[in-house]
């Protein structure tokens, strides 16, 4: 089954997500039809790791258990555009390693239940 579009959640410090939000928008990764944009929800979450033996953290302490308040940003995109939104995630996520969820969601199906 081809999937036309996408749901795509991360996890970014609160500070960052404003610039995270235009470079999303610059990639049209945040429109809807023509007649929206900047379309996404963003929930206050806590999360937490441990950074390991090798790695840099952003915050933490390698060995030890953290955790931050942190916001879950999500959002509907047309599959085409998914490289372009994931590539704006890592350009501006502070993270060694981003968590990046790519959902495939069946938004064609209902657009064409409903004759669009």
């Amino acid at each position: 089954m081809e999937f036309k579009f996408l749901k795509i959640e991360t996890y970014i410090p609160i500070e960052y997500l404003n610039v995270l939000r235009e470079e999303l928008n610059r990639t049209g990764a945040l429109s809807i039809d023509s007649s929206y944009d900047y379309v996404m929800a963003v929930s206050k979450v806590t999360g937490s790791w441990r950074p390991l033996e090798g790695s840099s953290p952003f915050e933490g302490e390698t060995g030890k258990l953290c955790e931050a308040e942190e916001c879950k940003v999500e959002f509907c995109c047309r599959a085409e555009l998914m490289e372009k939104a994931v590539g704006a995630i890592k350009k501006v996520h502070p993270y060694e390693v981003p968590v990046i969820n790519v959902i495939p969601t069946l938004n064609d199906l209902i657009l064409k239940m409903k004759g669009r």
